[in-house]
């Protein structure tokens, strides 16, 4: 059997790897119309900065590698101009015509570059391949780089930033949205800007690229920026001109259209990685997901259909981290922003916990923001903190993956020794507040119902002399059990206190009290405090 795979990143050097591992007497050629094979992509931002301080280690695999160790033969500079799958052919650079039993669409996804005045200037890059990051460490190394423009809020963007404030130079981000990192919600994305700022990044938001001048950048609003060279990182679009010309379906996203065996309108054709829709794990809906670790599983899934085995790919949850300086970002499922957009039913609740038993020196606290619904199903997991963010995002993850309830959480037995976490860790902590809501026990409130509620501090007198929240009252909550008289049973009363678990104590007190409009303010003072300081106003919340 011959098989072609257009493409050398994730997806195509996975699925030929595997298929040789299946079968020893496979005839494979990668067709790569680069330089570049097996490239460790994610790690351009922490190379451009010299963090990684080699080239060769951002060399994943080689074409050497391949042939010794796999047998597969690689052809560089070797780009498909046709497909013809009648005869079941493929034509490159325009004349060498090679045939084919399976073909393997793995050419990933392009930069999105936008049509506007200035953007072919020599300063302004993109990094998707090793060459983009070169010619930037090249720019910055001769020309004395000292202002920085980075177009795009996203995960790669914000690697840049930081990787250009470590490198000394002045750097601003520029958002169309109205907050960075556009998979979480804004709550989340604020510890995020709060890091940025505090590390010297500027972050202007609500704004967008309009045109490129000689020395400055040109926003939508008219704002200038001076810069000495700019990243566009705005997003990717699938590379389907190909599957196009071929007459291969395409779905509505824009993305190759596959089968859960990764196969395409046509069953010898198979495609993968940031170049086909898939669908999403809590939605069904078609979806776009420029992920390296999908990547990698579609070219073993496509591997083993390929070789006879039947193995499909089972939907995409969107597990994903990003570092911030010394801050960790995570999530997985969907956010609540895109949950209101497709107008699904959900509830929420954040929860504060420690990286390890708090008792051990160093513990650090990570804020978490779970979605759920009336059924207990979960829908989503954000994280911001120090350390240990992206375990517990990996274990709500693995539980979403296998359809567990959110109150399954509870009883998830975790490792547990006070260097590493707690008897009870963050999960079970959010599983049971998640319980705790679903059967009523708990009504919680957060950020946006602070407006005309009213506000009880039911800390300790020094707690709230210390900082409270404006028009907050004060009543510790031992007192409630006498004091609760005092309050009204007929208006929306908030409690809160540093991180929600003494709130949620005191509610639990009103509401045995025969009060029914009682609330927790989730994350309490804490996350409150961080929202402020990033400039949410009272009325931005939710979306």
């Amino acid at each position: 059997m011959k098989i072609l795979v257009i493409g050398g990143g994730a997806t195509g050097a996975s699925a030929a790897a595997r298929l040789r591992r299946l079968d020893d007497n496979a005839e494979i050629l990668i067709l790569e119309k680069t330089k570049e094979i097996s490239i460790a992509n994610c790690g351009l931002p922490y190379y451009c900065s010299g963090e990684i301080d080699s080239e060769d280690k951002m060399h994943v695999s080689s074409v050497q590698k391949f042939k010794n160790l796999l047998n597969v033969d690689i052809r560089m500079d070797a780009e498909v101009t046709e497909i013809n799958r009648k005869n079941k052919t493929v034509t490159v650079n325009n004349k060498d015509i090679l045939s084919y039993d399976k073909l393997v669409l793995a050419a990933g996804a392009k930069p999105f570059i936008p049509n506007i005045e200035g953007i072919n200037s020599p300063k302004i890059h993109t990094i998707r391949m090793l060459a983009d990051a070169n010619r930037l460490k090249h720019q910055v190394k001769i020309e004395n780089v000292k202002n920085a423009v980075v177009i795009g809020g996203g995960f790669i963007g914000l690697e840049m930033a930081e990787n250009f404030a470590k490198m000394n130079i002045n750097t601003t981000v520029v958002e169309m949205a109205d907050h960075i990192l556009p998979p979480v919600d804004k709550e989340i994305a604020a510890f995020a800007q709060n890091e940025l700022r505090k590390h010297g990044v500027n972050i202007i938001l609500s704004d967008a690229l309009k045109a490129v001048g000689k020395d400055e950048i040109v926003l939508a609003s008219g704002r200038k920026i001076p810069f000495d060279t700019a990243v566009l990182s705005i997003g990717v679009r699938p590379e389907t001109e190909l599957a196009k010309k071929c007459g291969l379906e395409i779905g509505k996203t824009g993305g190759i259209k596959v089968n859960e065996y990764m196969q395409t309108s046509d069953p010898d054709i198979f495609a993968g990685g940031d170049s086909v829709e898939v669908e999403d794990f809590v939605t069904g809906q078609n979806c776009l997901i420029p992920l390296a670790g999908p990547a990698n599983r579609q070219g073993r899934i496509i591997a083993d259909n390929i070789a006879g085995l039947k193995s499909s790919y089972k939907k995409t949850i969107g597990s994903a981290v990003v570092k911030i300086f010394d801050l960790t970002i995570a999530n997985a499922g969907n956010s609540e922003e895109t949950l209101i957009k497709r107008n699904i039913p959900y509830l929420k609740t954040f929860t504060y916990g420690f990286s390890h038993a708090s008792y051990y020196p160093n513990a650090t606290r990570t804020l978490y923001k779970l979605l759920f619904n009336q059924n207990g199903d979960i829908l989503g997991i954000q994280a911001a903190g120090f350390e240990g963010v992206e375990k517990r995002v990996d274990v709500v993850a693995t539980a979403m993956r296998n359809n567990n309830k959110v109150t399954n959480l509870i009883d998830l037995e975790l490792c547990y020794a006070p260097p590493y976490s707690s008897a009870k860790d963050p999960v079970n902590i959010l599983g049971m507040h998640a319980d705790n809501i679903l059967k009523g026990f708990v009504k919680p409130a957060f950020y946006e119902d602070i407006k005309d509620s009213l506000l009880i501090d039911v800390r300790s007198e020094a707690e709230f002399k210390n900082e409270t929240i404006e028009g907050a009252l004060h009543i510790f909550t031992p007192e409630l059990r006498t004091r609760y008289k005092e309050l009204p049973k007929d208006k929306k009363i908030v409690l809160f206190c540093n991180t929600g678990f003494q709130s949620y104590v005191a509610s639990r007190i009103l509401i045995q009290k025969g009060f029914s409009n009682v609330y927790s303010l989730t994350g309490g003072i804490e996350l409150y405090k961080s929202l402020r300081k990033n400039g949410v106003q009272k009325d931005l919340l939710p979306v």
